[in-house]
């Protein structure tokens, strides 16, 4: 383990121990939560996610952060599409219930406050499906145009607020890893089952299963940048 290594594991652990030793402070963080669902999306995504980015510069280049990588830039689109992935949740969490009324399903959303069942396990694996299936490609495309965005800006915070030249970014993607890895191999194998899990958990633990997610979001999406530059 090298010095920095051991740098950002005392981070790690300083970020998340005192949320176990101190039942006043997951207390509060849970009332935080509850009160203002879309200001603590915006934080925790903007520390976890970006943190998994961290992790996934480490694993291919040897380093959390370089010049031009834009660590904070990142941090704060992380923070917005932490946002929507609060809304969504939302969305999805009361829509999918509801879609299965329709197909005659009673009971889909009551489930999910019940004992495990055949029927809760029907409702997480419906919202799981399809919030991965309407919404994740939309918001992994957005970032890795953003992503590109602020690589090409060379990383800066103020290159960040400049114009996205959208139609050139999006014509260069490399859709083969888009699809090939992002979509057709992630959202069936790793994020379908883990938000299944997400829904399945009671509603006090999704909120942080769903955070620490958002650290293998990140990894997943760096990963997918190694995999492009290889192709």
């Amino acid at each position: 383990m090298k010095k920095y290594d051991l740098y950002f594991l005392i981070f790690v652990l300083v970020l998340f121990i005192p949320f176990f030793v101190f039942d006043e402070l997951y207390t509060g963080y849970q009332t935080m939560n509850s009160a203002h669902p879309f200001f603590i999306g915006f934080l925790k995504f903007a520390i976890l996610a970006t943190m998994g980015e961290a992790i996934g510069l480490r694993l291919r280049e040897g380093v959390y952060n370089k010049a031009g990588f834009g660590l904070i830039p990142r941090a704060i689109v992380w923070g917005f599409l932490g946002l929507t992935i609060v809304m969504a949740f939302k969305i999805f969490a009361a829509g999918a219930p509801a879609f299965l009324k329709t197909l005659g399903i009673a009971g889909a959303a009551e489930s999910l406050g019940g004992p495990m069942s055949g029927l809760r396990v029907l409702t997480a694996f419906t919202i799981s499906i399809t919030i991965n299936l309407i919404y994740a490609p939309v918001m992994m495309t957005l970032h890795k145009i953003t992503d590109t965005h602020i690589i090409k800006n060379g990383g800066t915070v103020a290159g960040l607020f400049k114009p996205i030249a959208m139609g050139d970014i999006i014509a260069k993607l490399d859709w083969k890893v888009q699809w090939n890895f992002i979509f057709k191999k992630t959202i069936p194998f790793f994020w379908i089952p883990a938000h299944t899990i997400t829904f399945l958990l009671p509603v006090e633990f999704q909120v942080l299963f769903a955070a620490l997610l958002g650290i293998a979001l990140g990894v997943i999406l760096s990963i997918g940048v190694l995999m492009s530059k290889k192709g």
